[in-house]
């Protein structure tokens, strides 16, 4: 038997009616901000080239997707092998000039009949919009995490001197309001993507800079955050 009918086997055993209590009482919604915590977790290793601990939280990340198809398959609705079956069709029709008879010879290509195959499927399900942005899913908050750890280093007057340059946190915060606010971090996020750089994990990996730096100041040393 395979690894993944293992776990398959192992968790309808946790949701069986003599199983887990906690994992017989999960919902699709109450696993929601599980799923959201365990892809930050996985980011962080890959953030910090953390192999080990990266096997683990891809695992963790694994079986969210395992108990959301354990409690499908539970109502009649749909399987694991549903999923993994849903996902290989869609990446044998995206990729024509792998298993078909297109062509793509450079990275930009590829997106580009990925988004042409992509568009026909939606046209031929009756899906194709006016929309000018296609709907995005909500994005993991690293905006949010490094916003939550100035809130904790000033509600516990942590000392952040050397750190970050509080003065100057004050005095733009001085220049913002709502909109001013909103401008600078699309221009911000524009101008990252014009250097090719991603922003969730620069925001990420300075957000844990300053948490390490703070944490040493104050005498509380975490090398590794798995």
């Amino acid at each position: 038997m395979s690894a993944i009918e293992d776990l398959r086997r192992t968790m309808a055993r946790l949701r069986a009616p003599d199983g887990c209590p906690w994992d017989r009482a999960q919902t699709h919604q109450s696993l929601a901000r599980c799923l959201i915590d365990e892809c930050s977790e996985l980011l962080d290793t890959i953030d910090r080239q953390d192999l080990p601990h990266m096997r683990e939280e891809l695992g963790d990340v694994l079986i969210q997707v395992i108990f959301h198809a354990q409690l499908a398959e539970e109502r009649g609705e749909f399987d694991f092998d549903d999923v993994a079956r849903e996902i290989n069709n869609k990446l044998i029709r995206r990729h024509p000039h792998v298993f078909g008879t297109g062509s793509a010879d450079t990275p930009a290509q590829v997106i580009e009949v990925w988004e042409q195959v992509k568009a026909g499927e939606m046209a031929a399900a009756g899906k194709s919009g006016s929309a000018v942005f296609k709907h995005l899913p909500p994005r993991l908050p690293a905006l949010m995490f490094a916003e939550e750890v100035w809130k904790q280093i000033e509600k516990k007057q942590l000392s952040a001197a050397g750190v970050v340059d509080a003065a100057h946190v004050q005095a733009l915060g001085r220049q913002l309001d709502g909109v001013t606010l909103g401008r600078r971090l699309f221009e911000l996020a524009a101008a990252a993507r014009a250097q090719g750089l991603d922003p969730e994990s620069a925001l990420r990996k300075e957000t844990d800079r300053v948490m390490r730096e703070v944490e040493a100041k104050a005498g509380v040393v975490t090398p590794n955050r798995p």
